[in-house]
């Protein structure tokens, strides 16, 4: 009985350890994706390979909502919540598919600011909740493992991602908070993806002068992520490793 607990417990911390892997992958994909490659996209008048651009970070965006539900499923055995993430999860992915596929527009949105605010809307609170059940993870149990090596990392670039989101979910209402004209979309999200990441290095944003809410924001991501990481790595360092696994 015993041997049997003890292979369970192995199993899902190898689980663990390769979903956590896995959005550690898509993640770093989608940063650089929407530090470099949309830099090249023309988005007055995309060509054949611009929309192949914003296709393939559109498949990588609905790819890494897959994995933060599978990643929810390691923490919670709640049915109902797994269910609901799933079912907002498709929403998200289905109806922005049918409104944004940059080759044929399969179905015309006459407001695009409220369907771009509600589709940023119902992913905003999905990355946060799983990053409050990544977090309560890390801080348990009294052994260093591969999991929660990549779980921290996850969790860092989770931040990045999701006060990005937050931005361009702001933005969306109220656009012009960066101080400069953005494209509603993917330009004005890999804008903010290169905000965020820029406040987590503690580097020069370059932007004279976003909006107050932009700023305070901003200060709060900074904080937040350099605590962090301080309590993350003082965690990690004090656990004693799991020789077995």
């Amino acid at each position: 009985m015993l041997r049997f607990l003890s292979n369970n417990a192995n199993d899902q911390e190898q689980e663990k350890n390769k979903d956590y892997r896995n959005v550690v992958i898509i993640q770093a994909i989608i940063i650089i994706s929407g530090l470099v490659l949309s830099t090249f996209i023309n988005y007055e008048n995309p060509s054949f390979s611009d929309k192949l651009i914003i296709t393939l970070f559109s498949g990588f965006g609905a790819f890494y909502s897959f994995l933060l539900w599978d990643l929810l499923k390691d923490f919670t055995t709640n049915k109902l919540l797994i269910g609901t993430f799933l079912f907002v999860l498709t929403s998200i992915v289905v109806i922005g598919l049918l409104g944004e596929f940059p080759f044929y527009k399969f179905i015309e949105i006459e407001d695009r600011r409220s369907y771009l605010f509600a589709l940023h809307a119902g992913l905003f609170p999905i990355e946060i909740t799983v990053i409050g059940f990544a977090i309560r993870d890390l801080f348990s149990g009294n052994t260093f493992t591969k999991s929660k090596l990549w779980g921290a990392a996850a969790v860092y670039l989770m931040i990045g991602i999701s006060f990005a989101s937050l931005y361009d979910l702001i933005n969306i209402a109220s656009p012009g908070i960066l101080g400069v004209e953005l494209s509603l979309g993917l330009e004005s999200y890999s804008e903010f993806i290169y905000y965020s990441f820029n406040i987590l290095g503690g580097l020069d944003t370059s932007y004279p002068n976003p909006a107050p809410i932009l700023r305070n924001l901003g200060v709060i991501e900074a904080v937040w992520a350099n605590l962090y990481a301080i309590l993350i790595i003082g965690k990690l360092l004090g656990l004693p490793t799991k020789k077995n696994y």
